[in-house]
């Protein structure tokens, strides 16, 4: 179990990772997830989360708000740049935890942030790689447990998000095959599809259960991805990205949130900076 939960992964790894995240964190707050400014005038509406009672968060401010922005917003940049990564990584890890609380409290609760929040939790907990090992790619790079346990905290997050979410359909439609059997697809390609889907409606009905079924599939044997290693783990990860590329482009649905956090189960380190960082480095360190 140890070695599961532990494995001894790349620091440099993490280091990539760090800025993937909170890249997209930048792009969430002031795109996907900005409605928290918009809640400040709207505490009648304020309906808190079980962790926000548990804090006694009151109704979100308008102050509150930007305070909580500036926050994420900096402590990303200074995550990014790799400028304190622990200290920078709490502050985005408590302010964005804050900013989620506050945006799910209001009557819509996106469980696709689920593998994103924890992201942002974990990866304070570890330092990271050193920039120049990162960008230069010189020896071969160190490996610790507590990568692999930030590493491995994301990845069962991203499979939790897909496991539990057949919970809510077994409660809406009282069984599996129910659900697998039913007419949800259609009726969301009806209500909100796109002109594709209209396509397959209009032409091929038939193929919505059956691609319902594989969702299903999908979902309910996605822990089996914690398992998988080397090519068999990559062909997975391209499955799960394209039924995601599916569900944008024939319903708009994007799941961006946990589409990144898929980063988690690849071999980050091996990518490279652009030639003209390597070059400016190695003349910095020549001189």
């Amino acid at each position: 179990m140890r070695g599961f939960l532990f494995p001894a992964l790349p620091l440099a790894r993490i280091r990539v990772l760090r800025v993937i995240i909170y890249a997209f964190v930048v792009l969430d707050v002031l795109t996907f997830s900005r409605d928290v400014l918009s809640h400040a005038g709207n505490s009648g509406f304020y309906t808190p989360l079980a962790l926000a009672r548990l804090l006694h968060l009151p109704p979100v401010t308008a102050p509150v708000a930007w305070t909580l922005l500036a926050a994420i917003l900096a402590g990303c940049a200074a995550g990014i740049v790799g400028w304190r990564p622990r200290i920078s990584g709490a502050v985005v890890a408590i302010a964005f935890w804050l900013w989620m609380l506050y945006s799910n409290s209001y009557g819509y609760i996106a469980h696709d942030h689920l593998a994103l929040m924890v992201a942002t939790a974990v990866l304070p907990t570890v330092a990271g790689a050193s920039r120049s090992q990162l960008e230069e790619g010189l020896g071969a790079p160190p490996h610790s447990e507590a990568a692999g346990w930030a590493l491995r905290a994301i990845q069962i997050a991203v499979v939790c998000t897909y496991f539990f979410s057949v919970i809510p359909k077994i409660l809406y439609s009282g069984s599996l095959a129910n659900w697998g059997n039913s007419a949800i697809l259609t009726w969301a390609s009806i209500r909100r599809g796109s002109p594709l889907a209209h396509l397959l409606v209009e032409h091929t009905p038939w193929v919505f259960v059956p691609a319902q079924w594989a969702g299903l599939a999908l979902e309910a044997l996605s822990p089996v991805v914690l398992f998988l290693r080397g090519k068999a783990l990559h062909l997975v990860v391209v499955l799960y990205l394209g039924f995601h590329l599916s569900t944008l482009v024939l319903l708009g649905i994007h799941f961006l949130p946990t589409v990144i956090c898929w980063a988690a189960f690849l071999p980050l380190e091996r990518l490279r900076a652009p030639r003209w960082v390597a070059g400016l480095r190695s003349r910095q360190a020549r001189a």
